[in-house]
C-alpha cells in the first residue's frame, strides 16, 4: 500500500481549508491583475502587435502560406501561388458603439491577464491539492505545474499562429453576394480570437487530465484504446466546432488533437501499470 503522509502533518480542520483556499485565490487573482495591468498599459502593442495583427496579409501566417504556394508552384503545374499570398487581404474592424473600444480595451487586457497568469495559477491550484496526496504520488507528479502550462501555452499558440488566421481569413473574406461588403465589428472579431486561443489552450490540457482521471481510476488505457474510432468522430465534431466549416482547417486542428489523444493514452498506460504495482504490493 502506498505510504501516507507524514504523521507530523497536522490535519487541517474544514475551515483551515477554507482558509487556505481563499489566500490560494487572492494570490491567483494577484497575479492576473499584475499582468492585466501591464497589458493595459501596453495597449498599442497588444493591439497592434498581437490581437489585430491575423486580420492583415501581413501576417506571418500567411507570409508562410505564400511561400509554400509559391514552392508548390513550381514543383506542381496546376497550382498556382495567387491562391495563396493574400498581399490585399486587409480585413475592416468598425466600432459601432459607443464605449465599444474603451470596453474591449479592459476586455483583452483581462484575457492577456490570464493567458499569462497561467502558469502562476495552475501552480497555486496544485500547491493546494498537492498536501492531500501521498508521498510516491507527489513524486510521480513534480512536473504536473510545468506540463501543465507548456500544453495550454502551446494551445493557445497553435491556435494563435494556425486557427486564428485561417478562420478570419475564411470568414472574413465569405460573401454571399458581391452587393454585400463584409465590415466585421470589433467585438465580434476579437470574441473569435480570444475564444480560438483559449479553447484550444484547454483542449490542449488533455494529457494533464488523463493523467489525474487514470490515477484516480476512473479511465483505463484498454478503454482509451477501444474507443479510439469513437474518440476519432468526437475530435472530427470538436474540431468543426471550434473551426470554420471548411475541410482544410478542420483537418488541421483534429490532426494534433489525436496526436494528444494518442500521448494520452501513453500516459495512461504507464500510470495504470504504476498503479496496479502499487496496490499488488
Amino acid at each position: 500500500m502506498a505510504k501516507k503522509r507524514k504523521d507530523t502533518e497536522k490535519e487541517m480542520t474544514f475551515w483551515e481549508h477554507l482558509e487556505e483556499l481563499r489566500w490560494h485565490i487572492v494570490r491567483s487573482i494577484a497575479a492576473i491583475a499584475i499582468f492585466a495591468i501591464i497589458a493595459f498599459i501596453s495597449k498599442d502593442f497588444i493591439f497592434n502587435q498581437i490581437i489585430l495583427a491575423p486580420k492583415s496579409g501581413d501576417f506571418i501566417t500567411h507570409r508562410g502560406l505564400c511561400h509554400i504556394g509559391r514552392w508548390l508552384e513550381r514543383h506542381v503545374a496546376f497550382i498556382s501561388s495567387s491562391a495563396f499570398c493574400l498581399s490585399d487581404f486587409n480585413l475592416k474592424i468598425i466600432n459601432i458603439k459607443l464605449a465599444g473600444q474603451f470596453l474591449m480595451h479592459f476586455y483583452i487586457s483581462f484575457f492577456v491577464g490570464l493567458i499569462a497568469a497561467i502558469p502562476f495559477v495552475i501552480r497555486e491550484i496544485w500547491s493546494f491539492i498537492k498536501p492531500a496526496l501521498y508521498e510516491n504520488e507527489k513524486k510521480y507528479t513534480g512536473g504536473a505545474v510545468l506540463w501543465s502550462s507548456m500544453l495550454f501555452i502551446a494551445g493557445v499558440l497553435f491556435s494563435y499562429f494556425l486557427i486564428v488566421p485561417i478562420t478570419i481569413l475564411f470568414l472574413g473574406t465569405y460573401n454571399v453576394s458581391d452587393y454585400v461588403e463584409n465590415q466585421i465589428a470589433l467585438n465580434s472579431y476579437i470574441n473569435t480570437v480570444v475564444m480560438l486561443s483559449f479553447s484550444v489552450g484547454l483542449i490542449f490540457e488533455l494529457p494533464v487530465f488523463i493523467y489525474f482521471l487514470t490515477k484516480v481510476g476512473i479511465i483505463t488505457p484498454a478503454f482509451m484504446r477501444k474507443n479510439r474510432k469513437i474518440m476519432i468522430v468526437v475530435i472530427l465534431i470538436i474540431a468543426a466546432i471550434i473551426t470554420p466549416p471548411d475541410v482544410f482547417s478542420q483537418i488541421l486542428v483534429a490532426i494534433p488533437l489525436f496526436g494528444l489523444y494518442e500521448l494520452s493514452i501513453l500516459i495512461s498506460d504507464r500510470v495504470f501499470k504504476k498503479r496496479e504495482k502499487e496496490i499488488s504490493t
